[in-house]
């Protein structure tokens, strides 16, 4: 068994909810290769220096979740994309004790695939993203203002596609402009849309 990393110990301490299936899950992975280390304020599971799996909580279940769950063969057919958008990791969903246990020999066997894929050195080919078409009003704003432009294409890819849904999500055009002009300096500065220093 692995040794019990001290920031994991204060997370499971505090953890308000899903507490007893994280724990579970926590022992199960300590069971394995893995060392246990603390990041994103969640405990991760390494594999020479390279993140493999998480557990953590959500308002509904706790999960486990294979950062290179797409490359596992997934048998049982229990993995699930976190996201519409997620490419490479896939979870399993709890709710409860009594799921986990049900499922020890299968997590286990899927651990020790995750870290085959590791040690094996295997990559996720990732889809390349679409290119992003701006809501109406805003490329009229970009097209009238070079530094805006400049400023707003200097963004990456997630705070270009963050405004532009935020942006579209007015339904009215003019609540659309007031967005968009609210957010001139942020993004002149170089702010995401919740960036907040």
């Amino acid at each position: 068994m692995n040794k019990k990393n001290p920031q994991i110990d204060e997370y499971m301490d505090k953890a308000t909810t899903w507490k007893a299936e994280q724990q579970l899950l926590r022992s199960i992975l300590l069971d394995s290769e893995l060392v246990e280390e603390m990041k994103w304020k969640q405990p991760c599971y390494v594999y020479n220096d390279k993140n493999v799996i998480m557990i953590g909580s959500f308002k509904n279940f706790a999960i486990i979740s294979f950062l290179k769950g797409v490359l596992i063969k997934d048998k049982e057919h229990v993995l699930v994309k976190q996201g519409e958008n997620t490419q490479a990791s896939r979870i399993i969903k709890f709710t409860s004790v009594k799921e986990i246990e049900d499922m020890v020999q299968t997590l286990k066997l899927y651990i020790a695939e995750a870290i085959e894929i590791e040690k094996l050195g295997l990559k996720v080919e990732y889809a390349k993203p679409k290119e992003l078409e701006y809501i109406e009003e805003l490329q009229s704003f970009l097209d009238e203002d070079t530094d805006l432009r400049n400023a707003f294409e200097a963004l990456t890819p997630g705070r270009k596609r963050a405004y532009n849904m935020f942006f579209n999500d007015a339904k009215q055009s003019k609540t659309r402009i007031s967005r968009i002009e609210k957010y001139i300096p942020k993004i002149l500065a170089g702010k995401g849309l919740n960036d907040w220093k």
